[in-house]
């Protein structure tokens, strides 16, 4: 994993629910837990844009539903700040479910893509649609 540029506002809590924008069989995906989050004691992790969480699938087929698996943020509503100084904001918070090696489990990701998620996890890229 790389680092970001950037300053990415932290803005999904633990317990938060994600639309899962790939095609994995999953359909919403609620955070349990924020992989290396460092904070303050007794705080609640907190993730943003590119950000690895651990999910459980919330709503999806049968096969998948309230497995945890980890999952890459590719989409947040709230604003975040680029270096350049331009913010930017999503419609949604979205994320997909990646295996073990950070390779995305589905076969295409529907929707927009931030390049802070592209800039860190390089294997997202091939399957986005639209960077932005």
């Amino acid at each position: 994993m790389k680092g970001v540029s950037g300053k990415i506002t932290l803005a999904l809590n633990k317990g938060a629910i994600l639309t899962c924008a790939d095609n994995s069989g999953a359909k919403e995906l609620q955070i349990i837990a924020v992989r290396s989050y460092k904070g303050r004691k007794r705080t609640q992790h907190r993730a943003g844009v590119a950000g690895l969480v651990w999910c459980r699938i919330y709503k999806g087929d049968e096969k998948v539903r309230h497995q945890i698996f980890q999952a890459v943020i590719i989409r947040q509503k709230k604003e975040y700040k680029r270096p350049n100084g331009m913010r930017i904001a999503f419609e949604d918070n979205a994320a997909i479910v990646v295996d073990e090696k950070f390779m995305p489990k589905g076969t295409l990701i529907k929707g927009p893509v931030a390049k802070e998620a592209v800039e860190r996890f390089p294997q997202i890229a091939k399957l986005a649609a639209f960077i932005a």
